[in-house]
This record gives C-alpha cells, sequence and structure tokens, in this order.
C-alpha cells in the first residue's frame, strides 16, 4: 500500500516537473502576444479600469436611443459607453491595420486601393463616432 502511493507521488512529482519545464520554454506566436497586447490597450484605453474599479452606472437603452446617466459631471462614464468607446477603437486599430496591410500589394493596385479604402473608412467612422460621443456628454443638460 505504502509502495504505490510512493510510486503515485513520485510519478506526480516527475509531471509537475515536465509541466513547469513546457510552461518556461513554450514560445508562443508573435500572432498570440500582439493580440493580447492589443485587447490589453484597448481595455486600459477604454476605461475598463474604471468600470472594474468604480462600479459606474449602466445606460439604459429606450426604443431607438441609448440613455446615458451622469449623475456627477462629464468624467463619469456608464459601462456601456465604455464598451462602444473600447469597440470603436478596435474598429479604429483595424482601420490601422489594414491601411498598413495595403503597403504589401504595391503590384495589385486594385487590392491595395480596396485595403487602403477600407481603412481609412474604418479609422474615420470609428473617430466620428468617439467625437461624437464626446459632444453628446458635453451637450447633455441637467
Amino acid at each position: 500500500m505504502a509502495g504505490r502511493t510512493r510510486t503515485r507521488l513520485s510519478g506526480f512529482g516527475f509531471r509537475l516537473k515536465r509541466g513547469i519545464r513546457k510552461l518556461s520554454t513554450a514560445k508562443p506566436s508573435i500572432f498570440v502576444t500582439a493580440f493580447i497586447l492589443l485587447a490589453a490597450t484597448v481595455f486600459f484605453l477604454g476605461g475598463g479600469v474604471y468600470d472594474l474599479l468604480a462600479e459606474p452606472l449602466i445606460a439604459i437603452p429606450v426604443g431607438s436611443r441609448i440613455l446615458f446617466f451622469y449623475p456627477y459631471s462629464v468624467h463619469e462614464q456608464a459601462v456601456l459607453e465604455s464598451f462602444l468607446v473600447m469597440t470603436s477603437y478596435a474598429m479604429g486599430f483595424l482601420g490601422v491595420f489594414l491601411m498598413y496591410q495595403s503597403t504589401k500589394y504595391a503590384y495589385k493596385p486594385r487590392q491595395a486601393y480596396i485595403l487602403l479604402l477600407s481603412g481609412v473608412v474604418f479609422l474615420l467612422v470609428a473617430y466620428i463616432y468617439v467625437e461624437n460621443l464626446l459632444w453628446s456628454k458635453l451637450t447633455v443638460t441637467t
């Protein structure tokens, strides 16, 4: 009985050591690393930490409009507003990424033009949306 337990425990230590070695020598792909860094950046810039720590109010959709509640000042934000800003930041990054990808197709002008145009459209829509959201916050009458 004691021999079986000792064998199982020694096997567990070996498996644990092997797993730690695999984790310490693992090299994730550059795509996965870049995606994780991008997601963290969008989360931080979009106000995710504020949402986690301050527990802000939730926006309420009413019909075709979305109502945000700003009880004190413009410096506060709602959870839905943070989500919309994060989405628009990600869309802006996608636009910049598409414009970058268009430079790789110098010998295919049609494809380069389509990628460049779609990147500019994504970037402009994201910029206009964030500016519109900020303008609507500034012009709220209380």
